[in-house]
Formats: structure tokens, sequence, C-alpha cells
């Protein structure tokens, strides 16, 4: 299992930009409703939503595993409940979605490739 990255809500995504990109992070995906940015040291990377109410979120913390549906397989075993079984999204990652005792959202993922090299990433150029 490996960290990948944590994702919080904004209200305003370009103020919200400047601000990491002024702390030193790296931008790999621009759009209007989302951000990532990739850590100066190692592969984590760190991410931004848009939403009309920070208040009423919260973050969301991602886990990734290559066979995804075998540890599914495996947490169901356990007693473990999943609001979503794993399924390929838009944006082609594959995802399980379960909630901690706390009701914080954890996704199980796979992305694969197209963790750090989605096909909407950004060219960086120096």
């Amino acid at each position: 299992m490996n960290l990948n990255q944590v994702t919080l809500p904004v209200t305003n995504m370009p103020e919200s930009v400047a601000f990491y990109l002024k702390l030193g992070f790296t931008l790999i995906v621009d759009t209007p409703h989302y951000a990532r940015f990739s850590c100066p040291e190692g592969d984590a990377t760190f991410s931004l939503s848009l939403s009309e109410d920070c208040g009423s979120q919260q973050a969301v913390i991602y886990f990734e595993h290559e066979q995804l549906d075998e540890w599914v397989e495996q947490l169901q075993t356990k007693g473990v409940e999943f609001e979503q079984l794993p399924k390929t999204e838009r944006y082609l990652w594959r995802e399980a979605i379960v909630l901690d005792p706390s009701g914080n959202k954890i996704k199980l993922y796979w992305a694969g490739e197209n963790r750090l090299n989605p096909p909407c990433r950004v060219n960086v150029t120096e």
C-alpha cells in the first residue's frame, strides 16, 4: 500500500493554485474544477477540488494498490463495507470508496501510468 495524495476542497481555484505554487509544489493538472501538484521530492501528489462550501466537505485520502480488486475482496471478507466497489472512473483511475469510522472518505485505487501522467497533464516548461 502507498499513500498517493490528499485532496482538499477550495472555493477559489486560481487563488489556491497560486498559493500552492508559491509554496513550491509543481502543477501537473490544471482544470477549472481540479488541480494536482507533485511534491518537490518523491512521488506523492497533492490536489485541490473546487467546492462551493468547504465547511461541508472533508479531505479525501487515496491509497494505491496494483491488485485493487483482489485487495477489496480481501477487505470485504474482513467485514469492510464499501460505498463503491472498484470501477474505472472517467479520469482513468480504478477506484473503490469506503468511509472510515469518522465518515472520512477513503479511496482505494489503481491508476498505473495515469497517476502521474494523465492525458490532461500540464506540460511543464522551465
